[in-house]
């Protein structure tokens, strides 16, 4: 037996890290990641919005690690709090005695969030969030209902219960999952109305994303509050999904608090709640609903309090210094600034490229760019690919992406991403820490990959590795 320690591990070229994923993790992931140019590289280390690779050269991420990194890579403040934390000692955890961090994090959600949201539990993922969520909304009904509604277009994570409660899954494998799953359509309150009509006094739950990360779409006001009436008629349980779109990222800490009075029964968040070095993730109940579901001692200990990793020291210590930073550095007016530069550029470019681009959408530091491209020079490169590959419904729009994405990266240094589920937009949402000198060197960036051409980025795409993509 030869266990690796953790200088051998630092020390490790790419060739080695490669053979270990191969063997031990996935190899596919290996052929997916090296299909991109980002995937042939490792990284040194990582401040702010950059990365700084092994061979020298520095990276401008601005994927916002999917939603992860509002503070950026290794902000100050956060690495001082775990330091502080480590040097003096500190219990990490212990179900009998109280935690200090545990009661200071969920009284500041308390003190951020609107009207009555104040209990708060804390797991380790947003998808454990989601399910802690509609777990809490069924136990208030005391198991008497059974179906929880989920719009057509929704992502609420991979797990059983959230992956059946996502929608866009984008794969055609279906795992088992919880039952009473029924639909409705994003943003359309009719349809939502005939959804709980055809389950009369049933519904326990209702989960929204307020701003859909994976389809840059958002609900308007109206519906909002429409489906807060509706809810609120017929006793359900209405839980917002902001895990990827809290602590400022679309332009207020979290998207739906633009709406004066409009308050969820249950809030999930995660992702940038974390501050980029802690897996936290936390949904919040309303006072009401949270005595009538488990303030009992018979019931205590059935939400997330008896689970083993949850409330640990360190990741609840790094929370409260995320949120006070988030708070007091006013990241909601930091993703404004970015939202004037980055939206305005993006709206120019999908004018001067109409044949290219087929829509932006987007909000804060969060948007999409929707590619798009006729069949005179995709038809030509599907007979490179295997036979499967081309069948995708959405190969095509994973293509042009993939293609923009790579142009992006090796000739711009600029790091993307694209939404698996959806239309597969490019997105851009760049950390709150970004530079605005950055977002406006995106932009040019973007003009210059698109005026060389979608084609010529394909071919060239194809010609690199996309055989193993898919």
């Amino acid at each position: 037996m030869r266990l690796i320690d953790i200088d051998e591990a630092e020390a490790m070229d790419l060739k080695e890290v490669q053979k270990l994923y191969r063997r031990y993790i996935n190899s596919s992931q290996v052929s997916l990641m090296t299909s991109f140019g980002f995937g042939r590289e490792l990284v040194e280390r990582a401040e702010g919005c950059y990365l700084h690779l092994k061979d020298g050269r520095r990276v401008t991420d601005l994927t916002g690690g999917v939603g992860v990194l509002n503070h950026g890579h290794n902000h100050p403040r956060i690495l001082e709090a775990r330091r502080k934390f480590n040097e003096r000692g500190r219990m990490e955890v212990h179900k009998t005695f109280f935690s200090p961090y545990l009661a200071a994090l969920s009284h500041n959600l308390a003190e951020v969030l609107p009207g009555d949201l104040d209990h708060s539990f804390f797991p380790n993922s947003g998808a454990e969030a989601i399910e802690g969520a509609v777990k809490c909304a069924y136990k208030y009904h005391r198991g008497r209902r059974n179906t929880v509604l989920r719009a057509t277009s929704a992502f609420h994570g991979k797990l059983l219960g959230s992956g059946g409660l996502t929608a866009a899954q984008g794969h055609g494998f279906r795992f088992p999952t919880i039952p009473g799953i029924a639909d409705f359509v994003y943003d359309d309150l009719d349809s939502v109305r005939k959804a709980v009509a055809a389950h009369p006094g049933d519904v326990y739950a209702l989960l929204i994303e307020p701003f859909s990360a994976s389809t840059m779409g958002q609900c308007s006001e109206g519906f909002l509050r429409g489906l807060r009436a509706l809810c609120d008629e017929e006793d359900i349980v209405l839980v917002f999904d902001e895990i990827y779109t809290g602590w400022g990222k679309t332009g207020s800490l979290f998207h739906f608090m633009r709406y004066e009075g409009l308050v969820p029964d249950i809030l999930c968040t995660s992702k940038a709640l974390g501050g980029g070095k802690s897996s936290i993730s936390g949904f919040v109940v309303r006072n009401r609903l949270y005595r009538t579901a488990y303030d009992n001692l018979g019931d205590a200990l059935l939400q997330t309090t008896s689970t083993t990793y949850y409330g640990f020291g360190e990741e609840c210590a790094t929370a409260i210094e995320a949120i006070r930073v988030a708070v007091e550095d006013d990241y909601p007016a930091r993703a404004r600034e970015i939202e004037a530069v980055l939206g305005a550029g993006l709206d120019r470019i999908a004018k001067a490229f109409p044949d290219e681009v087929g829509d932006v959408r987007g909000s804060g530091a969060l948007w999409g760019l929707f590619l798009q491209g006729g069949p005179s020079f995709v038809a030509p490169l599907l007979k490179l690919v295997p036979g499967g590959l081309a069948k995708d419904p959405g190969f095509q729009q994973k293509l042009l992406s993939s293609a923009f994405l790579q142009a992006m990266y090796e000739d711009h240094g600029i790091y993307l991403y694209y939404t698996l589920n959806g239309e597969h937009p490019v997105v851009i949402g760049p950390p709150l820490v970004t530079p605005i000198e950055e977002v406006h060197r995106c932009l040019a960036a973007i003009e210059e990959v698109l005026a060389s051409g979608l084609g010529k980025l394909v071919r060239r795409f194809v010609a690199q590795k996309v055989s193993s993509l898919w």
